[in-house]
């Protein structure tokens, strides 16, 4: 097994929906809003701001951070128009923002729940943002929010017993510098396919805004908040194959496809990747620190943002009490959360060449 699923978000609006459960996602953006909002008039040409202006969201899952997202991006543009030209945006600007996931992505929910009262048209996009998506030149802004870490498949060699990468964590932990750097390596390959197919779909000039969550240089990701609670989720696994009540060989299988790049290491891609300039990287202060510690709403966010995936693999029965057991381990262990070395909140602003 070295393809893994879509990485998609719990859909709906049930309690354990993405929609119920991002709020901790969606602080980013609010907290990037000002960040957002100079990086894009420092450095959009007046000259892209035209009748149309089309702006596409990459992971936008079921909402409804994508909404903040793309405002944000919104009410800069027209906020530089209104300046520079002193003419309303209202009057001469028609926007278009264009929606992409995974297929399997809850689209539905999306739709169903766009902002009243938007300024914009809309458009669902389906298909990997490994891939193509758009036509040549078509969007003048994209952004990808807690999207940037991914992985198209798991690293060969990280679930073979026989091999010198054989992995016994769910994760990438960092401590194991041979599986890292398989990570790494595979990261590096994704990533730059990512950033290709971007340029490809961006207009001369365009900027993509990247926000989410890295490593500070040096830390593992293991030492790291978010880290420690994948390691409880694979340990929670570990638990119920020991009770029988799954299989070990699903554990055994089972691994995330996704990396939480070094600073230095998205820094060094992006560079050599030669399509952008990085124009902004900004460290993001985030209101609620690293991760949520009130263990209700951290066991909640991470089954939010997990959850799809670990069903997918499980079923839904284990995927739960998986995460009844986290939490569980959570409150045991709340010194390691308190403890953690801080990770790194971040937007990226990139121009294309």
């Amino acid at each position: 097994m070295t393809t893994t699923p879509d990485w998609i978000m719990i859909g709906g609006y049930g309690p354990e929906s993405y929609n119920q459960q991002s709020s901790y996602q969606r602080a980013l953006l609010e907290a990037a809003k000002d960040k957002m909002t100079e990086a894009i008039s420092a450095n959009l040409s007046l000259d892209l701001i035209s009748n149309r202006f089309n702006v596409a969201d990459f992971g936008c899952a079921s909402g409804p951070n994508t909404f903040v997202a793309v405002q944000n991006i919104i009410d800069a543009v027209e906020e530089k128009y209104q300046r520079e030209t002193g003419q309303s945006p209202v009057d001469n600007i028609e926007f278009q923002v264009l929606f992409n996931d995974f297929t399997l992505n809850d689209f539905n929910t999306l739709f169903k729940t766009l902002p009243p009262g938007r300024r914009y048209y809309s458009a669902g996009v389906p298909g990997s943002f490994f891939d193509r998506v758009l036509p040549k030149e078509s969007f003048h802004i994209g952004v990808m929010s807690y999207a940037f870490h991914f992985t198209s498949k798991i690293p060969k060699g990280i679930m073979d017993r026989d091999s010198p990468l054989w992995n016994k964590d769910m994760q990438c932990t960092g401590f194991n510098q041979a599986v890292k750097k398989a990570y790494l390596d595979q990261y590096s390959i994704d990533t730059k396919k990512l950033l290709d197919v971007r340029a490809e779909e961006l207009v001369p000039g365009g900027l993509m805004l990247l926000l989410g969550s890295c490593l500070r240089d040096g830390v593992k990701m293991s030492e790291t908040p978010k880290g420690t609670v994948m390691d409880f989720i694979g340990e929670s696994l570990s638990d119920l194959a020991k009770q029988g009540v799954t299989e070990q060989e699903k554990v055994d299988t089972f691994r995330t496809s996704n990396y939480f790049a070094e600073q230095g290491e998205i820094r060094q891609i992006i560079e050599g990747n030669g399509k952008f300039t990085i124009e902004v990287f900004e460290d993001i202060i985030h209101p609620k620190n690293e991760f949520p510690l009130d263990l209700k709403i951290l066991a909640m966010s991470v089954k939010a943002f997990y959850g799809a995936f670990i069903a997918a693999h499980f079923g839904t029965e284990i995927m739960r009490k998986a995460f009844e057991l986290v939490e569980i381990k959570t409150r045991e262990h709340i010194s390691r959360l308190e403890n953690a070395k801080p990770g790194m909140q971040y937007l990226i602003v990139l121009r294309k060449n």
